[in-house]
């Protein structure tokens, strides 16, 4: 039984904890979140909330602190990287009026504040940082963690244990017969910076990326997203590259032939990209195939149960609605919420599958050569943007459980 003395624990402080424990609170569960950093800070820049998530995010309170530092793009536009001709647009214009809640682009850091600020209305949540998971013991009713914590040891009991530690996750052993479960390196690199908008005006770049759409530039091996944060101050930049594996840090410089491969093969003036200093290497990795998400009183939630590649920018939206999912099941369940488990698993990987198909078909798409990319731009300007946009109901069109009671 959860109670203030028991209460529903959370490690990592992402967008994935942060938003469980909102879910969670919002059902009435007292919750305790560590987070292992000294103090929070998303690392990264920019990230793209989709409706199924922002409908979510609106009923916690978090979208009203949001919106003033956030952009709703009015289209989604696809461009070949070197001839720099228009394949299509996908309209986002008709969104909120669509799906009953905006598609949103936003900094890293603007949506983890959000959050963060919503978290303190919440008197249910009691937030630790510089707290690491060390270890976890499972009773038949309870969870006990040890902790580093401030340079000492201790001990917390609670009645059910969320792993929401990221890629890297430390606690999917315990759903592995205690055995460490690494991700898997994709193959692939993330360079990721940041301009402001004075910058992308003296490139010349305004012509070709807009403030107010997402542009994506496609090519054999690669691939370059734009689009605006901090309310259109700025231009987040990612570059998707072939790349070799790295170190588990997300600010790494070195290695940088592959970008500058790609930069050059870009047509003018998105050349001018190769003289930014400030690209930081992502080395991308994904949850293995057919990892177990749940066991005991333990239940895995993001990247730690399906980090997956950015090949369709949902990793946030799944994570949020893995929340949503997560808390509303444990509410019908709370006298009981090992139930819980099994239906959650089971509501949320045919969807996650669905997804993950979807970012191989993108994928290849996207960094399609010869034959296979004429026949790609042929489907594009047959089904035409209004088709296209039809085509992601199933994924901007998902409502939280909550709406469906």
């Amino acid at each position: 039984m959860v109670s203030p003395d028991r209460p529903i624990l959370i490690a990592g402080g992402g967008v994935a904890g942060l938003t469980a424990a909102l879910t969670l609170a919002a059902e009435g569960f007292p919750v305790r979140l560590f987070e292992a950093a000294q103090e929070f800070g998303e690392v990264g820049a920019g990230l793209q909330l989709s409706p199924n998530a922002t409908h979510i995010l609106r009923r916690l309170g978090v979208l009203e602190h949001l919106l003033p530092h956030a952009v709703a793009p009015t289209g989604v536009v696809l461009r070949d990287a070197t001839t720099l001709r228009q394949l299509t647009e996908i309209p986002l214009t008709e969104s909120a009026a669509r799906y009953g809640a905006p598609y949103l682009v936003a900094h890293r850091a603007a949506i983890q504040q959000a959050l963060l600020a919503a978290v303190k209305a919440q008197p249910a949540i009691i937030i630790e940082k510089d707290a690491q998971v060390l270890s976890a013991e499972f009773g038949t009713d309870d969870v006990t963690l040890t902790l580093s914590r401030d340079g000492s040891t201790t001990t917390i009991k609670g009645a059910f244990l969320v792993g929401a530690d990221g890629v890297w996750s430390s606690l999917r052993r315990f759903v592995q017969q205690d055995q460490p479960v690494d991700s898997v390196f994709s193959g692939m690199t993330a360079w990721r910076t940041t301009i402001d908008r004075g910058t992308a005006e003296a490139l010349g770049l305004s012509s070709l990326i807009r403030f107010d759409k997402v542009s994506t530039f496609l090519d054999p091996k690669a691939h370059l997203v734009a689009y605006p944060i901090s309310a259109g101050k700025a231009l987040n930049l990612v570059a998707i590259t072939r790349g070799t594996a790295g170190t588990k840090d997300w600010s790494q410089t070195d290695g940088q032939a592959a970008l500058t491969a790609f930069l050059s093969r870009l047509g003018a003036p998105l050349q001018h990209l190769s003289t930014l200093t400030t690209w930081t290497r992502w080395p991308l990795y994904s949850a293995p195939a057919g990892l177990k998400w749940t066991a005991r009183r333990l239940v895995l939630t993001g990247d730690a149960a399906h980090a997956m590649l950015p090949f369709a920018a949902q990793g946030a939206a799944m994570a949020i609605e893995d929340a949503a999912v997560l808390a509303s099941l444990l509410g019908q369940h709370r006298t009981d919420l090992e139930r819980a488990l099994p239906l959650y698993e089971a509501e949320r990987r045919p969807r996650i599958d669905r997804l993950l198909a979807r970012g191989k078909l993108n994928r290849m798409a996207w960094h399609a050569a010869g034959p296979i990319a004429f026949g790609r731009d042929m489907v594009l300007r047959l089904k035409g943007p209004q088709s296209l946009a039809r085509d992601l109901d199933w994924l901007y069109g998902w409502k939280e459980p909550r709406e469906q009671r």
